[in-house]
């Protein structure tokens, strides 16, 4: 039986496949429900919310992967981190223009009353914008072209995009606050852990 520390090619890339139609099963699910007309009685919100959800779990999916490979020593985790990145800015994407295009009609003037007076789309909007720049630079031309410290840096605006994710969840519900509550414990831990790595890691 071959070690899960030394995985070859092949088993990874079946591995991805695997990965990337899982990450699929979210919108297929939002489909089928558009086309039997079961996504309730007010199916734009019922989109909004779960694109909104699918974003933040494969957001912090993707924060999981580096302290996981620390702690587990499986380095060949790193190869599955931009496709979760990449379905975070998907999902993402898909939650800012069902609200552009399906809620807002491209009214311009009451997006950006949104943005000033809703404090949860003040807060999530920019977390949205800060997720651009990191999907185009994901490939390894633009790690190359940007440079592996620089890209780093920038990539280090992901915790921000995450932090301003959560708070605009949280934010967003009104009653039951159990899921952005989940997601506000997880995203401590992940913080949490890196910040101890770190300090481990400048002490040393």
């Amino acid at each position: 039986m071959k070690s899960l520390k030394t995985l070859d090619n092949k088993t990874i890339r079946i591995i991805k496949i695997v990965l990337f139609c899982v990450a699929l099963i979210p919108l297929i699910k939002l489909g089928i429900g558009a086309y039997f007309d079961d996504l309730g009685a007010n199916p734009i919100e019922k989109i909004t919310r779960r694109t909104g959800y699918w974003t933040l779990v494969f957001l912090l999916l993707s924060l999981t992967i580096t302290p996981l490979r620390r702690i587990s020593g499986l380095n060949w985790l790193m190869r599955l981190r931009r496709m979760l990145g990449l379905f975070a800015f998907f999902y993402a994407s898909l939650h800012f223009l069902t609200y552009l295009v399906l809620d807002q009609f491209f009214d311009w003037v009451s997006i950006l009353n949104d943005i000033v007076k809703r404090p949860y789309i003040t807060v999530g909007f920019p977390a949205f914008v800060l997720l651009i720049p990191l999907a185009i630079t994901s490939s390894n031309r633009m790690i190359k072209w940007i440079g592996g410290k620089r890209w780093l840096l920038l990539h280090r605006l992901v915790y921000l995009c995450a932090i301003g994710g959560v708070v605009h969840y949280w934010w967003l519900v009104k009653k039951d606050i159990t899921n952005p509550a989940t997601f506000a414990v997880l995203l401590s831990l992940l913080l949490s852990f890196r910040l101890i790595y770190w300090l481990k890691k400048k002490k040393s």
